[in-house]
């Protein structure tokens, strides 16, 4: 029976060119796994994250002809496997190992064709494909975070109760590609060198996969993929990177927030008044307030502010913001930011951390201070990238001054009723779209969108915003023509802003009514003024930096992903009719 086998795997390989008449049969059989699939690009290699490349196994693909729900619901019932069994531990015996730790600890140190009997453990993980070498031999690839590891299953080493080669094949035919399975035996190396489990208890089926996984047709659509999120994981495993790095980044930034005795706190996101940003809230009803209208935050400023006030020196969140605006590769309307207020910063002690933060972060991300970015299709680099590098000190450049130097008919009164007809005409004469409503906040923030923006692919810090633009911050100088404010900008974008707090009420309320003007004027991103917050103010809000950054821009620029959707674990969605 056994020259039988040999003899009805020889012929196999040889039909797929893996095998000459004079080679060794039952060495090759050993390692029909590696030969079987045709070529060692149409599989997995073991040691490296999993592929997406279509398998071109015959036997793999024909194996995932799949029947329907109720016909394999049934078939595993006949063989008596429950399709959703209750999770129990593997035997004592057979220890449970991550797959990931298994390449690390045998891949280097076993030679081919090498087998630990002795070296026994369980693996589990999905089924990411199967071959059958014939009825008493099948090699099934199961993955466990992003890799996999081959379990060569032959009736000779099974035991539990498969004696005969016809239960064996109708056990292991049963399970299909995209299972969760468990898999216990010793570690080898095929005589090819590929680490592998071989079985010598009946594979356990945890889970049932109803449906097939695309993995050869692909998921490209960008509908498909995000309204099927974890679809799109398992067809795309590359696309877990981003959220992979989106851990990451939130762990460093605890932990360099935390080590400087920073508390992190949360703050309501829910609350009957909006303020703290410029944009338009999502709103909802309370029934248990008697149907009162509440607003989603759009910023968690002026609550951090607050507590600030209340004696705690150092706060920071890192929350979700919403804002009821439009949806592009660097704007959604549901976003996470980080931000902290700080007692007895200035607006140096701001710039220096931010320096410090973005450096560590990018080294510790990317293990350098250099990181690679789309660049523009005039980009002098090769294949329209750019390397941006994060070692400090970043650039800076002066608002207000550029600004006058690019546009020199730019009003030298901003405060001028005449300021905003004049700053038009700069619109009209350059062929810049207006923004509306035109306000003169959106006209200053347009203009420095067309010339300024564009020349920040490396890390600029944009200082000495006009006044104007910004209500909640202190003046740099005393005609309160420039606030003590920045923004960093990588890559053309927008990642950080901050500056040292307007803790006068009095002014903070002037500045609210210039805002209310602003509402009235049509800008129904205007906050209503918030009269509570001044009260607050009043109570003595000490010398304090404010602080914060987009943490989804953050990531998608570590992550080299050139839409925020991609950051997201599920991101929002039009939705279906």
């Amino acid at each position: 029976m056994q020259n039988r086998v040999v003899s009805q795997s020889s012929r196999l390989l040889m039909r797929l060119g893996a095998l000459s008449p004079r080679s060794n049969a039952a060495a090759h059989l050993r390692d029909a796994g590696r030969h079987i699939s045709g070529s060692s690009s149409s599989r997995v290699c073991v040691s490296r994250p999993m592929s997406t490349e279509p398998a071109t196994n015959a036997n793999a693909i024909a194996s995932d002809h799949r029947p329907t729900k109720e016909q394999r619901i049934q078939t595993l019932k006949d063989l008596g496997i429950q399709a959703y069994p209750r999770y129990t531990p593997p035997p004592a015996e057979f220890p449970l190992m991550d797959i990931p730790h298994v390449h690390e600890q045998w891949d280097s140190t076993l030679e081919k064709g090498a087998k630990l009997e002795d070296e026994q453990l369980s693996v589990q993980g999905r089924i990411h494909s199967k071959r059958e070498a014939s009825k008493r031999l099948f090699f099934i690839d199961i993955e466990q975070n992003g890799q996999t590891v081959q379990i060569a299953v032959s009736l000779k080493r099974n035991t539990g109760g498969m004696g005969d080669a016809e239960s064996f094949t109708r056990h292991y035919r049963a399970l299909l590609v995209g299972d969760i399975v468990r898999a216990s035996g010793f570690v080898g190396k095929t005589n090819t060198g590929e680490t592998s489990i071989f079985a010598t208890r009946p594979m356990e089926l945890l889970t049932t996969c109803l449906r097939t996984i695309p993995s050869r047709s692909g998921l490209v659509d960008i509908e498909k993929r995000f309204r099927k999120r974890h679809l799109d994981l398992l067809v795309n495993p590359h696309v877990k990177n981003a959220l992979v790095v989106r851990a990451k980044v939130l762990s460093f930034i605890r932990s360099f927030l935390s080590s400087r005795q920073f508390v992190e706190v949360e703050t309501p996101i829910l609350s009957p008044s909006v303020g703290g940003a410029s944009a338009k809230p999502f709103t909802t009803r309370s029934v248990a307030f008697g149907d009162t209208e509440l607003f989603m935050r759009v910023a968690p400023e002026l609550f951090l502010k607050q507590l600030v006030i209340g004696g705690m020196d150092k706060v920071y969140e890192i929350g979700k913001q919403f804002r009821n605006e439009g949806i592009d590769a660097d704007h959604n309307p549901e976003f996470t930011t980080c931000e902290f207020s700080q007692a007895y910063a200035t607006l140096e002690d701001l710039l220096q951390t931010t320096e410090e933060m973005l450096r560590g972060l990018v080294q510790t991300i990317t293990g350098s201070f250099k990181l690679r970015v789309e660049g523009s299709p005039n980009s002098t680099h090769s294949q329209h990238h750019d390397v941006v590098d994060f070692a400090p000190p970043f650039r800076r450049i002066n608002i207000t001054e550029t600004l006058r130097q690019k546009a020199p008919d730019l009003p030298s009164d901003l405060s001028d009723p005449t300021a905003i007809p004049q700053i038009m005409a700069i619109f009209k004469s350059q062929g810049i779209a207006l923004p509306s409503p035109p306000t003169l906040p959106r006209l200053l923030d347009r203009l420095i969108s067309h010339y300024i923006e564009p020349e920040c692919t490396q890390p600029t810090f944009l200082v000495a915003h006009p006044s104007i633009m910004s209500p909640l911050s202190k003046p740099a100088d005393l005609a309160n023509t420039m606030s003590a404010r920045f923004e960093l900008f990588v890559n053309k974008l927008e990642l950080v802003n901050a500056y040292e707090e307007l803790n006068d009420p009095f002014v903070q309320r002037q500045n609210f009514s210039l805002q209310a003007g602003e509402r009235d004027a049509g800008d129904d991103e205007i906050p209503a003024p918030d009269s509570a917050f001044c009260d607050a103010l009043e109570y003595a809000l000490p010398p304090t930096g404010g602080w914060g950054m987009g943490i989804d821009r953050v990531v998608a620029l570590l992550a080299g992903v050139s839409h925020l959707r991609e950051t997201m674990s599920f991101p929002i969605m039009r939705p279906q009719k």
